[in-house]
């Protein structure tokens, strides 16, 4: 037998064997029995999480390829009482797309819708389907001559449908926002398998709920997302990118305001980097090089971007920086002056979870506060995680123009870590009462999933859940849409 439990506490229990064989009979029928996987072989790539924290089972592995299949699965999959699991490209931080042990969920995996439905220069929108890779959309946009602002490290293998779910932000939501800000419209498929349509192409539609929103960042708990229309920008002509070492986190803010005065929207992207981050890349990543020539505890990775070919970028990056030494904001920096020069800039700060990942566990944090409140944060949460453990690791990077830090903490010697990870909630409950009390939030842009769904019982008001919890009931009153995650 196996049982689901609702959102109101009830249950719906079933008999696993006996159902089983219809299901997948009418789960072929509908997108192919080359579609539904059940060979161990064939669904263990589907069942971990990116992080490898996190391992599944389920009762087969559907591939619809269009939005109708969608629909007819999910209520094939309803019918029969059975949970539903999406997954996009797997690249989770949270476990937000992986089934749960139990093994009674069906997985859906959304890579076959991945086709470019429309572009409209006139409108700067573009409407693609949820299996998209997102370095797709990219090329797609830039094929015409536009820009799709959402910049991932994960780019070639997230898909959009999962960008949309956790709420996708990246390195340049300084300038163009994060997911909920680049989307005009959705297209999904419910937990009874209803098609909603609203692929509206407006940045004006004052005619009610804004449902897209409820859909955005619900991690699949509400429905599918099949298609999106997003917006597109002008390309970006020019770019002035430096590496620049700041003596702390305090002059990192304060370099930040004055590029924002002096520089506005050209500022595209300020990323912060503590040393220990920095050593994790050069370490594992043998492509990357040590950017200046005295190692700096703090640095910055700036770059500005203009949609025109004649904008003085570089001579306004570096007057900046100038008038920021004068003020000990920064004490070196490094100019790109070639495309070339950028890319290797730029790989010391994108290759950052990789090298963790080859480091080993570490106790991850994906969190935002106030970004006049970052340095408070950091110099308070270090001191408290060293005195709880003299000998951690604090590796320390993100998006500082957005408040967004990735804080994790590590042992020196990286073979104890998965032992240290154990203890993961003795460091969580450090950093997310120091981040609840500076305004923050426990979750950025990575999701709650698995990994942090009771920690929110802890940092949401109890008014606050309920509403959540009174609309999950209101989609999925019958709990069969990624259980087990979010809420």
């Amino acid at each position: 037998m196996c049982t689901i439990f609702t959102p109101n506490g009830s249950t719906i229990t079933y008999p696993v064997n006996a159902m089983n064989d219809d299901l997948l009979a009418r789960l072929a029928a509908i997108v192919g029995p080359e579609h539904v996987l059940q060979d161990d072989s064939d669904v263990a790539p589907f069942l971990t999480d990116h992080r490898g924290r996190y391992t599944g089972r389920t009762r087969a592995l559907v591939q619809p390829a269009t939005t109708t299949e969608v629909s007819a699965v999910v209520r094939a999959c309803a019918d029969a009482g059975v949970a539903m699991v999406p997954q996009g490209g797997n690249t989770s931080l949270c476990g937000g797309a992986t089934p749960l042990p139990d093994g009674a969920s069906v997985l859906i995996a959304l890579k076959r819708l991945n086709h470019v439905r429309a572009l409209d220069v006139a409108n700067d929108t573009i409407c693609v389907e949820a299996g998209c890779k997102l370095t797709t959309v990219q090329l797609a946009a830039a094929a015409a001559g536009r820009f799709f602002a959402l910049s991932l490290a994960c780019g070639g293998s997230c898909e959009v449908g999962g960008n949309l779910s956790t709420n996708a932000g990246g390195v340049q939501v300084l300038r163009y926002g994060n997911m909920r800000e680049l989307t005009l419209g959705l297209e999904v498929v419910l937990p009874d398998g209803r098609i909603w349509n609203g692929l509206r192409e407006l940045r004006k539609d004052n005619t009610g709920y804004d449902l897209k929103q409820l859909f955005i960042g619900a991690e699949g708990t509400l429905g599918i997302i099949t298609a999106a229309v997003l917006k597109l920008f002008p390309a970006p002509k020019s770019r002035a990118t430096a590496w620049v070492a700041v003596p702390d986190p305090r002059a990192a803010v304060a370099l930040l305001a004055r590029f924002r005065a002096v520089c506005g929207d050209r500022v595209t992207a300020f990323e912060l980097v503590g040393r220990p981050m920095l050593e994790l890349v050069l370490k594992h990543m043998p492509r990357c090089r040590e950017p200046l020539p005295a190692p700096s505890e703090w640095s910055v990775l700036a770059e500005l971007s203009d949609t025109t070919e004649e904008a003085p970028l570089a001579t306004m990056l570096e007057q900046t920086l100038q008038a920021a030494s004068e003020f000990g904001e920064s004490s070196d920096a490094v100019f790109a002056s070639t495309l070339a020069q950028s890319e290797d800039l730029w790989a010391l700060r994108e290759n950052a979870n990789e090298a963790q990942r080859r480091e080993g566990f570490s106790i991850k944090h994906d969190i935002s506060v106030p970004v006049s409140r970052i340095a408070e944060f950091i110099a308070r949460a270090d001191a408290a995680l060293l005195e709880w453990r003299p000998d951690a690791r604090v590796v320390t990077f993100g998006h500082i123009g957005d408040g967004n830090l990735h804080y994790n903490v590590f042992l020196p010697r990286s073979t104890g870590n998965a032992v240290f990870a154990a203890r993961g909630i003795e460091a969580n409950r450090i950093v997310y009462d120091l981040v609840d009390e500076l305004g923050g939030s426990i979750s950025a842009e990575h999701g709650i999933g698995q990994l942090k769904r009771h920690e929110i019982t802890r940092h949401k008001d109890a008014f606050e859940l309920e509403l959540m919890a009174s609309i999950k009931r209101a989609f999925d009153p019958r709990g069969l849409m990624n259980p087990g995650k979010l809420l």
